[in-house]
């Protein structure tokens, strides 16, 4: 697939599409991907693009920003 990466505007050869909660995107790159699609940590605002951790509606990328920022129920270990 040739496209225009949503986020960079790049024209690639190599594109790829994304459908997501039923939107369709198209990047050059997962970086691009990542910059546009995952959420950001409700405490420190990096990307969480691994499973990172949800409490209340709200996500972290791990269980000290979920604990620091009052989700005392999130444990990093069972």
């Amino acid at each position: 697939m040739t496209g225009n990466c949503e986020v960079c505007g790049n024209q690639y050869d190599k594109a790829f599409e994304v459908v997501a909660a039923g939107a369709h995107h198209v990047f050059d790159s997962f970086e691009c991907a990542i910059q546009k699609l995952a959420p950001h940590c409700e405490h420190c605002g990096c990307h969480v693009i691994g499973h990172g951790v949800e409490a209340g509606g709200r996500f972290f990328c791990c269980a000290h920003c979920a604990h620091t920022a009052g989700a005392k129920e999130i444990r990093d270990r069972a």
